[in-house]
């Protein structure tokens, strides 16, 4: 494509729940739809192959890397649409079998992986009779930025309470867009879902992806969604406020350049 070229991408939303085999389903029914709209770069949201009744259920349906049913669905579908997948987050074994990996993977359009990311800040919350502690089942990966190239720039990768950490996101460095796929809790993402997302898009002066889980699922659990498509000055694109669907929109090179150089931030720098 050439420099100036749009780039049209797409954050799936979904409501997952306890079937992987469900859930791959209509994740590929996603997917499609998304492509017929002009998607060439679709994300999906954290746990889209499952969201269980308890920590447990992630252990039994962990892949070793490089094998597996999730991840052969997730390369097939990038190599059958020749779309790149940014695919939410999935176990992987991480040598401990009291813990997973929860891991984001990236294939191109001929479904090969390019790129692979740990949550590295694992959520923890507390208040009344709700309560996540991800540390019991979830082994933080290396807190290193975790990058790949797409055909209009840079793209940086990131799991859902990563949002909440703008250093991890300092450190990947001049990167077009962000992808954020999450399964915020209601409570937290309707306090700060958009004003994290608007705030990273802002400071790093590129665009944000942020696919996610978005309604009432099996297990009793209560998502924000409003997956969205965010842009460098920090306006939303496009927003899915509750239930399965996408947004798409497109990636303007032209548009983050004029923000950079008409407000030289990131240049500014000097930490």
């Amino acid at each position: 494509m050439s420099g100036n070229e749009s780039f049209h991408v797409a954050a799936l939303q979904m409501v997952s729940g306890t079937s992987v085999q469900k859930n791959l389903e209509r994740a590929e029914d996603l997917i499609a739809a998304a492509v017929t709209r002009g998607a060439k770069l679709v994300a999906l949201p954290e746990y889209f192959c499952l969201l269980g009744r308890n920590d447990g259920d992630k252990l039994d349906i962990a892949e070793d890397p490089g094998k597996g049913l999730i991840q052969s669905f997730l390369s097939r579908c990038a190599r059958e649409h020749g779309v790149w997948i940014v695919g939410g987050t999935l176990p992987l074994k991480s040598g401990d079998p009291t813990r997973i990996y929860n891991s984001m993977l990236v294939f191109d359009p001929l479904g090969i992986q390019v790129a692979r990311y740990d949550k590295i800040h694992l959520f923890g919350f507390s208040k009344g009779q709700e309560s996540y502690n991800e540390s019991l089942s979830i082994k933080p990966g290396e807190a290193v930025p975790a990058t790949f190239d797409a055909p209009f720039g840079k793209v940086g990768l990131s799991i859902c309470y990563d949002l909440r950490f703008p250093e991890l996101y300092r450190a990947m460095r001049d990167v077009s867009l962000i992808v954020v796929p999450s399964a915020f809790t209601y409570t937290t993402g309707s306090a700060h879902w958009e004003i994290l997302l608007r705030a990273r898009a802002i400071e790093n002066q590129c665009y944000v992806l942020a696919p996610a889980q978005g309604g009432r699922h099996e297990n009793g659990r209560r998502t924000w969604g409003h997956s969205m498509l965010i842009d460098p000055w920090g306006e939303v694109i496009a927003c899915l406020p509750e239930g399965e669907g996408s947004v798409v929109g497109a990636i303007e090179p032209g548009r983050l350049e004029d923000i950079r150089l008409s407000l030289p931030a990131l240049k500014h720098r000097t930490m």
